[in-house]
């Protein structure tokens, strides 16, 4: 007998940050109820700023109405404590890309949820597989892979892992197209599809930075004009964050043991130097100045 898909109507979500805020935007649009989790309560009061500054200009471009908007806001509760999940049918972590806190962030929702709760990672490379196997429901775990900025971006991986069930997939395939998004499915292989993509062809364009062969301006403007690519492949690591970008490297290269996914040591020196791009004002750009230049 097929188990009958189950049904989402309240979503909690792990972690304020960038991913976190935009995932409970697109999930209270969309008339789900949220409860949002940050261990601090300055980056709760940060996430609903942000949250509501976004919806207001999607108002103001007529994207939303004002009357959607509020009601949408007025879904979202906000907390510290893990209990605020104990009613949710699906709980999707957005935590940084560091397994280790992803580990101990599910040993410490198990006893919060019900026991037929979904759970979710947002994780951009790590394996679903590995993440699940820490939890009590390995068979009700799946990757839900969002992408920045959530509420413009189409495109949601969702990933299977090694016990993943019929149910929950397709329990979380439904939800993103209920959240508007087209969900690309994948395999539980190491960075999934379009990260196992796109940052090998970032890592090159700072292995070719490292040696000489162009500036961090004539690169990025060489695959702007010659590839008709939209930003070039410095700017978007800084979008991306290159903490995150050396991390995605250290999974492939780690998963694979290939060495075409080595790190460049370029891109290790300016994470060891704290300059991880757009969030920290200093990357591959320099952003304190307008228009950014380039540091190297």
């Amino acid at each position: 007998m097929t188990e009958t898909t189950p049904t989402i109507n309240k979503v909690g979500v792990i972690g304020a940050g960038l991913m976190g805020n935009g995932i409970a935007h697109v999930c209270a649009l969309s008339g789900l109820s949220v409860a949002l989790l940050d261990a601090q309560p300055a980056a709760l009061e940060r996430a609903v700023a942000t949250i509501t500054k976004n919806m207001d200009r999607q108002v103001a471009r007529s994207v939303v109405a004002a009357p959607d908007r509020d009601a949408a806001l007025a879904r979202i509760a906000t907390g510290t404590d893990y209990a605020i999940f104990q009613d949710c049918d699906l709980v999707i972590e957005a935590a940084t890309e560091n397994e280790a806190i992803k580990h101990a962030i599910f040993k410490t929702l198990i006893p919060n949820v019900r026991a037929d709760a979904l759970l979710a990672s947002n994780t951009s490379s790590i394996s679903i597989t590995r993440l699940a196997a820490v939890t009590d429901r390995p068979a009700k775990f799946v990757g839900m892979h969002f992408f920045n900025p959530v509420p413009m971006m189409k495109l949601v991986e969702v990933i299977r892992g090694m016990a993943t069930d019929d149910s929950t997939f397709e329990a979380t395939v439904d939800l993103a197209k209920r959240l508007g998004k087209i969900p690309a499915v994948a395999i539980d292989s190491p960075a999934f599809i379009v990260n196992r993509v796109l940052c090998p062809m970032l890592n090159e364009a700072i292995f070719a930075l490292f040696e000489g062969v162009g500036t961090v301006e004539s690169i990025d403007a060489g695959l702007k004009l010659g590839a008709n690519h939209p930003m070039g492949p410095l700017e978007l690591a800084d979008f991306v964050g290159l903490d995150t970008l050396l991390a995605v490297m250290k999974v492939l290269y780690d998963g694979f043991g290939d060495s075409k996914y080595r790190p460049s040591p370029l891109l290790v020196k300016y994470v060891e130097a704290g300059w991880l791009g757009r969030k920290t004002g200093r990357g591959f750009y320099d952003y304190s100045q307008d228009p950014p230049r380039g540091t190297r």
